[in-house]
């Protein structure tokens, strides 16, 4: 049990021991300013140690009211002597993984769902049906007869929607009954992509202007961690509910839609060499669309569920400027990436500032309808 008085002398201790250490290394602090991030993180360390250690011990059965009111054989005669806690476990670290890499594949599926990937096979078992193309007893065809045989065991299209609506608060889709769509997801995710983009923008100057290995980036990973954090606070509760047996089931839907669309029978239909070139000729053909923007879409699912799949981590609470920097070298590419296909689509404006990306954006500022 710790008292208040040992509290304070705590953290009096750690005071002197920061002052003590940065009067003897002043002049190596001045050379090697990286020196003091070190010392900063290991004093950091030593009295997180310290607190977790003194949280785990067993406080007495009256938590220390006894002390505190001047009851009993343990009354206290100075509030020195009142027992004192060290506060309770951060919330930012309380965020279950598994439903952040949940929300990833449903990103994921989203823009796929964007892409029109069921809309297509709809239309191919359509034209199967009526006998207008020429598809027989391959196996293409007999995907095509098998994949809505288990519909009525499926979410159907409106609960994908839905669930859309209710995560991201993409699509017009009404939620279901008691939800509410997640209209700060968008901006949210927008800024921290920016920040992170912005953070290795600026990290590539510094090392042109200042090639010394031992100065430090212009980039702040405060306002990147900041961003992070709250798009991971804002994704605890929508991540709740049936997302997870919906993503499970529908990239099931999806790997089955795609093995279909790729056998050879399909293939040769179409004269297409893979399936996602199956997919442009059915726009093209049947749908009276114009060409789909299939290669943006594509990377932005992949580079968005992995930015989402990296906020999952708890690589996000590291305070540690050389470690938090080499583990978002992980999604520094992606964030890029996903920014360049957004303005590729004329989702973004080009060239804009991280603030102008984020700041007070709606996801119905852009095109996230529901595919049809």
């Amino acid at each position: 049990m710790t008292t208040e008085r040992e509290y304070q002398q705590l953290h009096d201790r750690i005071a002197t021991l920061r002052g003590t250490v940065t009067n003897q290394l002043a002049s190596e602090l001045v050379e090697n300013p990286q020196l003091a991030e070190v010392l900063t993180n290991q004093i950091d360390e030593l009295l997180s140690a310290v607190i977790d250690a003194e949280m785990q011990k067993p406080s007495t059965p009256d938590k220390g009211l006894a002390q505190l009111v001047g009851v009993g054989d343990e009354a206290a005669d100075q509030l020195g002597d009142t027992r004192i806690t060290f506060g309770v476990t951060p919330f930012d670290e309380n965020i279950a993984s598994e439903r952040l890499v949940a929300v990833g594949d449903l990103y994921y599926i989203y823009h796929h769902e964007k892409i029109g990937i069921f809309r297509v096979m709809l239309k191919l078992q359509e034209l199967f049906r009526a006998g207008v193309v020429r598809l027989f007893s391959g196996k293409g065809a007999f995907g095509l007869y098998q994949y809505d045989r288990r519909q009525v065991l499926r979410h159907t299209a409106r609960d994908r929607m839905q669930a859309y609506r209710r995560v991201f608060g993409y699509t017009q889709a009404t939620p279901p009954p008691g939800a509410q769509p997640n209209r700060d997801f968008h901006s949210l995710f927008i800024n921290f992509i920016a920040q992170v983009a912005r953070y290795y923008r600026d990290k590539r100057i510094s090392e042109v202007i200042r090639p010394q290995s031992d100065r430090h980036s212009f980039g702040s990973i405060a306002v990147v961690r900041r961003a992070g954090l709250d798009l991971r606070n804002n994704l605890k509760d929508a991540s709740y509910g049936h997302v997870n047996v919906l993503r499970v089931e529908v990239l099931q839907l999806l790997d089955e839609a795609f093995r279909i669309l790729g056998e050879p029978d399909i293939r040769r239909l179409f004269g297409a060499d893979n399936a996602w070139d199956v997919v442009e000729e059915v726009y093209r053909r049947y749908l009276n669309l114009p060409r789909i923007n299939i290669s943006q879409r594509n990377r932005m699912a992949i580079a968005g569920r992995d930015v989402l799949r990296w906020l999952a981590q708890p690589h996000i609470l590291n305070a540690s400027r050389a470690e938090f920097e080499a583990l978002l070298t992980e999604i520094a590419d992606e964030a890029e990436e996903w920014l360049t296909s957004a303005e590729a689509l004329g989702m973004m404006p080009r060239h804009a500032t991280a603030r102008q990306y984020g700041a007070g954006r709606r996801a119905e500022e852009y095109e996230w309808e529901a595919a049809e």
